[in-house]
């Protein structure tokens, strides 16, 4: 027997190229089995060992594991990753992953919005999936492309970034110094403040790195070090403080306790980061090169920075100049 039609209407595959060497598979149409008998006579002839790969039938949830393991331990944010696909995953109901279609997603992301979930959120999220497919097909462990490789992100609104004002700079580190409860966390905003830093970034600070006036960044986002310039009294205060009571610990959460006592009041999801958009805002502010903050933010892309440029003193100041009803715009202040 090679090919043969069963009861409910499809196509079954039995043939023995070689001895030994036994394939049995059913499919949905007679050209189907016409083709793999084919392919199963040449390869074996070819490789005697050959054998047709089964079938892919892991689920996403094994596939974002498959990821973590293979790549996603090495990223910066490998935990908060793990814990971002896991809750997508149990969201679209862990599909065969191979059976996974750019519509379950939409769907999804359609029912989200609606419900209110913020659409920068959503766009993270289609980020990490794509990544997983992208990164699982280069390495060979899928032979299918990327299901949402053609899904676009949301387009959305920009939103000025807030920054501190200096009384309010002045409001927040009293504030901060006046909690014993975290000894840290006072110093800690001050070097975010004093060098744009990530949170994360100045936290993991030792002493080992803060020498020369300066102190170096090496746990960063995109894995490279970063060497900034400190004021003498900011180094001494960071080596007598490290001499004291030894690294910095994590007290993010006590900052955003703090900052709730204040009278500052920020836009949702911003808390410790607003100590970098203040550190680039005043930057800017005060004159500042572009190009330099981008290499002091340790930007990638210098798009990311240039969001600050309308800060500069000389931004855009030729629309005042150059418009075409610039003669006439002086006589709205005659009488």
């Amino acid at each position: 027997m090679a090919i043969e039609q069963k009861p409910d209407g499809r196509w079954k595959v039995d043939i023995e190229p070689i001895k030994g060497k036994r394939f049995r598979k059913t499919f949905k149409t007679k050209g189907e089995a016409s083709r793999f008998e084919a392919t199963c006579r040449a390869k074996v002839i070819e490789t005697p060992d050959w054998s047709p790969k089964p079938k892919d039938r892991r689920k996403l949830s094994e596939l974002a594991q498959r990821y973590y393991d293979l790549h996603g331990h090495t990223l910066a944010d490998s935990v908060r990753l793990k814990e971002v696909l896991s809750k997508i995953i149990r969201e679209l109901g862990d599909p065969v992953a191979v059976r996974f279609t750019a519509d379950q997603f939409c769907h999804l992301r359609g029912q989200q919005l609606a419900a209110g979930v913020h659409g920068k959120t959503l766009n993270n999220r289609l980020g990490y999936l794509k990544s997983m497919f992208n990164e699982l097909y280069r390495l060979g462990d899928i032979d299918y492309p990327n299901p949402l490789a053609k899904v676009r992100p949301l387009r959305l609104q920009e939103r000025p970034l807030s920054f501190l004002t200096q009384v309010q700079i002045a409001e927040l580190l009293a504030a901060l110094d006046s909690r014993p409860i975290c000894v840290h966390i006072g110093l800690i905003a001050r070097v975010c403040l004093a060098t744009g830093a990530r949170w994360g970034e100045a936290q993991n600070l030792t002493a080992a790195r803060v020498r020369n006036g300066a102190v170096t960044f090496a746990n960063t986002k995109s894995r490279r070090t970063r060497t900034i310039p400190v004021a003498p009294c900011l180094e001494r205060a960071l080596l007598a403080h490290f001499e004291q009571h030894g690294p910095f610990t994590l007290c993010m959460r006590h900052f955003s306790r703090v900052l709730e006592s204040t009278s500052i009041r920020l836009p949702a999801g911003q808390a410790t980061h607003v100590l970098r958009h203040t550190f680039a805002s005043h930057f800017v502010i005060n004159g500042g090169n572009i190009l330099t903050l981008q290499k002091i933010l340790g930007h990638a892309s210098l798009a990311m920075t240039m969001r600050y440029a309308h800060l500069s003193p000389d931004h855009l100041q030729d629309a005042l100049r150059f418009n075409p009803i610039v003669d006439t715009l002086s006589t709205l202040a005659r009488p």
